[in-house]
């Protein structure tokens, strides 16, 4: 019985270790076969490199901004509680148009000093014209007379200065000379544009630092870009543009090159470059959309293949490279480097492995690497 263990053991044991010696031996050669029956259903197609032209462009990134002076923050001249709105983000306003009103006691102690000053000014003009008029008769002194003078000019500054304060609180200033008084002041838009911010709710308290709402006039949207150094001297004023919005769209807008930033900007050596957009783009991006770019400097010819050809995994990229055509038809996984692109094509970069005589798999790709 034990004899008889013993040799079953030893078959167990031998069965086994032929087992593993075949899984050994098994090795990933990389290729993929295909049978001419599944090449024609699938309407696979080989077909060689052929010649194509590519634009040369430089690289660049940014975003889709506004100028300077079509973008407004919205602030408070002086604090104040938010009394009412009814603005949202998204909202279009014009200019002028009343955006929020704010509420604060202090607005009435500037009109009650604007009040006390122009009280005073009608009897100090008299005054230093009635001294000024003995002065130079010799009537009165020249102290008398300076100090006329002095207390009018003060009193004249204190008046211009709280009547531009009135201004700038959009409150009028013949109202308030009048006894017509108010605690609430209204917040007007200095352009016409979207409201893109809105940090205010009703009763909240906003003092000058603090931005209440921000307007863009999308009218005037434009590329912001930044290039590197190295590749300043290449961009130039008219130059085409392709971009994308690689977090909201696949889509390729166009633009050209408007102004080049004259000098380099911030610790990573860029410059900034502008680029115009054309009016029916502009309604379908907003301000701060982050762009990826490529600014055209030249065209040449180069080897192409159409672009659902290519493999790309982890960074790298690949083709289906036919290896044998007797029945079935063999492809190896062959890395390429790649140079410049097109909207339909994508150079490759020939070497030992790939040149215009190569046989690629060129539609079909997806349905056999997924």
């Amino acid at each position: 019985m034990k004899k008889i263990l013993y040799i079953l053991a030893l078959v167990t044991f031998t069965i086994s270790c032929k087992n593993e010696v075949v899984e050994e031996t098994v090795k990933d050669d990389g290729l993929i076969t295909v049978t001419a029956e599944q090449f024609k259903s699938s309407g696979m197609i080989v077909d060689s490199p052929s010649e194509q032209d590519f634009d040369v462009t430089v690289k660049a990134s940014g975003k889709i901004d506004v100028p300077p002076q079509y973008r407004a923050k919205i602030t408070p001249f002086i604090d104040g509680y938010v009394k009412a709105t009814k603005l949202l983000v998204g909202d279009k306003v014009s200019k002028g148009q009343a955006l929020i009103t704010l509420e604060n006691t202090e607005y009435l102690d500037i009109q009650k000093d604007y009040v006390e000053v122009a009280e005073q000014i009608n009897y100090l003009k008299s005054e230093f014209e009635r001294q000024k008029t003995l002065y130079n008769e010799k009537i009165t002194s020249q102290k008398n007379y300076l100090k006329a003078e002095s207390d009018y000019r003060k009193a004249k500054g204190m008046y211009q200065g709280l009547r531009e304060k009135l201004l700038l609180l959009n409150i009028n200033p013949a109202n308030v000379e009048k006894g017509r008084f108010t605690s609430v002041i209204t917040l007007t838009s200095p352009i016409s544009g979207d409201i893109t911010v809105m940090n205010a709710n009703v009763g909240m308290f906003m003092s000058p630092s603090d931005v209440i709402l921000e307007v863009v006039d999308t009218n005037y949207l434009h590329l912001n870009l930044s290039i590197f150094e190295k590749d300043i001297l290449h961009v130039k004023q008219g130059q085409n543009i392709s971009f994308t919005i690689p977090e909201a769209s696949k889509d390729v807008f166009t633009s050209k090159v408007q102004l080049v930033g004259k000098s380099i900007e911030n610790k990573d050596r860029t410059i900034s470059v502008f680029g115009v957009l054309n009016p029916t783009d502009k309604a379908k991006l907003l301000s701060g959309m982050f762009v990826e770019a490529g600014i055209v400097i030249s065209s040449k010819k180069g080897l192409g293949i159409p672009s659902e050809a290519l493999i790309t995994e982890n960074n790298k990229n690949f083709v289906l490279l036919l290896q044998e055509n007797k029945g079935n038809y063999i492809f190896k996984k062959t890395l390429v480097n790649i140079g410049e692109k097109s909207e339909k094509f994508i150079e490759i970069l020939s070497n030992e492995t790939i040149n215009e005589n190569s046989k690629i798999l060129t539609k079909g790709v997806f349905d056999l690497t997924n």
